[in-house]
């Protein structure tokens, strides 16, 4: 079965980009006009949406999601999030799962820069997806083009309704460049995933995120290999370093754990995403070829230390890796 989180027409934002809206990275819903029948922190649980027959609470059927009443009065219902960590945004997906009856027919998302939990009345609010057209029991998937760094979004949905989950996809933006040691691949920081040749059961961007996996589900896996060759996915550093210790968990991963791993970098100065799959296949090997056993925390020094902006982390033959954490000296040579 694949990974329940993706689905068909998911864009690339969502494979390659972080959920700066996921509560495990800290974000958390702070205010909204109207959660009579749902509570709107539920709407940022990383779980996908579930539907349960016959379960009541005392407001009325039990929605796994953030819904307001039916609106009697003029106005339109909205959702504060503090993002988890200040980002770039490049897209979001506003999922109305199992709400078929009661979702709203339109939603639009603005953003802010504040420094309090709640924004207010002075904060300068940018609108970063004008209004859009909602259906029932969909995910609705739409790009964000904005260069400007965001700490919340307000989630407006007219008038009024049900939302399963926000997920609310961007880059973190973060000076480590001064920082004698750091994680270069996480996604707190900046990195991000550029591809990866598969991610049948679970995306390649979970290697990047913080806190250590609670299931396989936030890993990456790949599906069982049935010819020669290996798996790998290609990242871009947070900022350019020289990789000093590389960590590789198998966390939850048992029967299906990749067997080997090794790390390629280069220095990349330009280049389109696309051109780096070929490159890739190039760059001077960091570390060779390491074992890797079940459920374990590795730690491994690579034989070559020198300034690289882009990795390769390739898995042998195939299976599954929790995380993936690259420390190291960010570089000025890069």
């Amino acid at each position: 079965m694949a990974n329940s989180n993706l689905t068909s027409n998911a864009p690339a934002f969502s494979r390659t980009a972080i959920n700066l809206a996921d509560p495990r990275l800290g974000a958390r819903t702070v205010l909204s006009s109207d959660d009579f029948f749902a509570p709107m922190s539920r709407m940022l649980d990383p779980e996908p949406a579930v539907f349960i027959a016959g379960k009541y609470d005392e407001n009325g059927k039990w929605m796994d999601g953030w819904e307001s009443r039916r609106k009697r009065v003029t106005g339109h219902d909205f959702c504060v999030v503090k993002l988890g960590v200040a980002g770039q945004l490049f897209g979001v997906d506003i999922d109305t799962s199992h709400f078929t009856g009661n979702f709203p027919p339109a939603a639009s998302i603005e953003a802010c820069q504040s420094d309090d939990d709640i924004p207010g009345p002075q904060t300068r609010w940018v609108e970063v997806l004008p209004a859009v057209a909602l259906n029932g029991n969909a995910h609705h998937f739409h790009a964000i083009e904005e260069s400007d760094v965001y700490t919340h979004i307000r989630l407006n949905i007219y008038p009024d309704g049900g939302v399963a989950r926000l997920r609310v996809y961007g880059r973190p933006r973060r000076d480590v460049s001064r920082d004698s040691d750091v994680d270069l691949a996480s996604a707190m920081n900046g990195a991000r995933v550029v591809t990866a040749n598969n991610e049948h059961y679970g995306y390649a961007s979970n290697l990047l995120l913080p806190t250590r996996a609670a299931n396989i589900g936030e890993g990456w896996e790949t599906r069982r290999r049935r010819e020669p060759g290996a798996d790998w996915c290609i990242i871009e550093l947070a900022v350019p370093g020289e990789i000093h210790t590389v960590e590789v968990d198998t966390a939850h991963f048992k029967g299906n754990y990749a067997d080997r791993c090794s790390l390629q970098g280069a220095i990349v100065k330009s280049s389109t995403d696309e051109s780096l799959v070929t490159q890739s296949m190039f760059w001077p090997v960091l570390m060779s070829e390491k074992k890797l056993d079940m459920d374990r925390l590795h730690a491994f020094t690579p034989e070559l230390v020198e300034p690289v902006t882009h990795v390769r982390f390739n898995i042998l033959p195939d299976g599954g890796v929790s995380r993936l954490r690259l420390r190291g000296r960010p570089s000025c040579s890069a």
